[in-house]
């Protein structure tokens, strides 16, 4: 007995001084996109209306916009999908758990009773055996032993499925603040868009009036009568447009905030004026964007579970060791417990399936995962750098289009002014004095949809610089 002892003991210490973490480690691989240096300086696509400066965590405070803000969190405390990504979240840290209580000591009790008749052949006896109750009572414990690592690179694969999921609820929040800001914005702009349309149907409607009292007067005619009118409807068609978007916008907020519309807080359905940016917009650089953004953190973690995965594979090629012992009680239930019925035993266990063609399949599918999962994070890292730029190229020519409105309005209404007066003096035709109206009210209706669209390009570029989700925790606490 004591040379079977040290032989286990001898045999378990030579395994362990010989085993060694199956599979490879996880290191960010050289020839990832992530690591080119053209993708780490200044972005492609800044102007004079952007600066190379940190993105702040909580940019919808830039607008300065308490309403803003109040919307802001009451979203992070109650829209659905971040308790979706919460409740992900929590599920990928409990099969942490389970994968970390993988392995090392376990143990069980079982108890049994039986009224039992045995056969008497079983145990070569020519007669019945009489019929007893037996019972049972055993404690078991056991260690297994992760000599291969087969388990530790479970863990790390469960750990790294955490940040991942991690980094899928952060993407979640910066989505759920662009949309808020957005819906708010479509509201703002809804409203201040229906104020100027209905400041240019006032201004046609005197119109109209104006060439009623020049025919009545004989200074005019029917046909010029019927232009203005036709004119004057043809801006009251578009109202219900701004309505529709207005209820729009604020059906959206109902559902990002889970509150119905009375609820919403006190002015958001009458706000007429966009959220406005009174800085140049910090873009930071490409090294800041993909630190910052959630979807390649998310990417570079799924590719971290993909590596360890292998070595959970090729773990299958190598034996389950473990060392366990029993103690119990087995015989006739009168006699249990007594020194006849006891039973013990302790000892090592080697558990090992005669590795096959499948294992070795499965770490070849593993291994090509893993390139998938590299490929798939080279892609997002692409794609942010893609988006980003464009967003700045679009804001940039979004600016440039309504700055020249801008120009054009002021002409217009110039021209406006100097052609009504001209017409009342009688040197304008009344067809002159009508078109110079149509044409400023076209352009005032311009520039406000070139605002909006400003206003818009700001929420896509502050969702493509991936900012928001550091304070979530904090903004939904408040």
């Amino acid at each position: 007995m004591k040379h079977l002892t040290r032989l286990t003991t001898v045999g378990l210490g030579l395994l362990l001084s010989a085993c060694q973490v199956v599979g490879p480690d996880y290191t960010l691989p050289e020839q990832a996109a992530i690591n080119r240096a053209d993708l780490q300086g200044e972005l492609a696509g800044e102007s004079v209306n952007t600066i190379s400066a940190p993105v702040p965590a909580d940019w919808w405070r830039l607008y300065q916009d308490p309403r803003l803000d109040q919307l802001v969190q009451q979203a992070m405390a109650s829209n659905t999908d971040l308790r979706i990504a919460a409740a992900n979240l929590q599920r990928a840290r409990y099969q942490t758990a389970e994968a970390q209580a993988a392995g090392g000591f376990s143990s069980g009790v079982k108890i049994g009773a039986e009224r039992l008749q045995e056969s008497g052949e079983a145990f070569l006896l020519a007669d019945k055996v009489p019929v007893a109750n037996v019972g049972n009572v055993g404690i078991t414990t056991s260690y297994q032993f992760d000599l291969f690592g087969t388990l530790q690179r479970g863990i790390e694969a469960a750990k790294a499925n955490v940040d991942a999921t991690q980094a899928a609820a952060d993407t979640a929040r910066i989505t759920l603040v662009a949309d808020v800001v957005r819906a708010y914005t479509q509201v703002c702009a809804a409203n201040e868009e229906h104020g100027i349309a209905l400041q240019s149907l006032d201004l046609q409607q005197q119109g109209v009036t104006l060439t009623q009292r020049l025919r009545d007067a004989g200074r005019g005619d029917e046909t010029q009568v019927t232009r203005s009118q036709t004119q004057f409807k043809s801006l009251r068609a578009e109202l219900p447009r701004y309505e529709a978007l207005r209820q729009a916008g604020l059906f959206r907020l109902s559902m990002l905030l889970a509150k119905p519309l009375n609820q919403l807080p006190t002015g958001v359905a009458t706000c007429n004026e966009l959220p406005h940016i009174a800085q140049v917009m910090p873009v930071g650089d490409g090294a800041a964007l993909l630190k910052r953004r959630p979807d390649v953190r998310q990417a570079e973690r799924r590719l971290a579970a993909a590596t360890a995965e292998i070595g959970v594979a090729t773990g299958e090629l190598y034996p389950d060791i473990s060392i366990g012992a029993t103690v119990g009680t087995v015989g006739l239930l009168e006699n249990l417990g007594k020194p006849a019925a006891n039973r013990w035993g302790f000892g090592p266990l080697l558990n090992w399936t005669i590795p096959s063609n499948g294992s070795r399949a499965r770490i070849h599918q593993a291994e090509a995962s893993t390139q998938a999962a590299l490929a798939r994070f080279d892609g997002v890292v692409l794609n942010a750098i893609r988006e980003t730029q464009t967003g700045l190229a679009q804001y940039s020519a979004l600016l440039e289009r309504r700055d020249a409105l801008a120009d054009a309005e002021q002409s217009a209404r110039q021209a406006a002014d100097q052609t009504h007066r001209f017409f009342q003096a009688g040197r304008e035709s009344f067809l002159a004095d009508l078109q110079a109206t149509r044409t400023y009210t076209d352009v005032r209706a311009q520039l406000a949809m070139a605002n909006t669209q400003v206003a818009m390009g700001q929420i896509d570029l502050f969702l493509a610089l991936g900012g928001g989700w550091e304070n979530a925790g904090k903004v939904a606490g408040k």
